[in-house]
């Protein structure tokens, strides 16, 4: 039996509801899983977790997209709140066709966005229609 868990404001969880879940890990457990749709395409990787330490909050997932073998690869800044984390299939699903990534803010590892650029995080959650975590 699958149950979907929202624990709070973040991302979602899918888990095996007949044993224990993964309420609690280790970020670095969600390095490289990929990040697919409803449809199954595979979007990218998560690369990096984004803490708001002073909130005690998770503000991101950072998405690589693109490239090969790790060059020239797009990052992008994924809500948290954006995603759901399935732990049968060890990937995260995000509702959003390849499409959306055209035009979503952006950047390159060595060009992060400025934590301080309020206007960047706004237009992030714009664009992924999401509630800004810090509300």
């Amino acid at each position: 039996m699958m149950a979907n868990i929202s624990p709070g404001e973040g991302a979602r969880i899918d888990i095996n509801a007949s044993g224990p879940g993964p309420r609690l890990m280790t970020a670095d457990t969600l390095d490289g899983d990929k990040v697919v749709n409803r449809q199954g395409d595979t979007l990218g990787k998560v690369t990096d977790i984004m803490l708001d330490v002073p909130r005690g909050r998770i503000a991101y997932a950072v998405m690589s997209s693109g490239g090969f073998l790790g060059m020239g690869d797009k990052l992008f800044a994924v809500p948290w709140s954006a995603l759901t984390l399935d732990t049968e299939r060890k990937c995260f699903v995000l509702d959003a066709d390849k499409s959306m990534f055209e035009n979503a803010p952006g950047f390159d590892k060595d060009h992060w966005p400025s934590d301080a650029d309020m206007g960047w995080h706004q237009s992030v959650h714009q664009h992924y229609k999401t509630r800004p975590y810090w509300e």
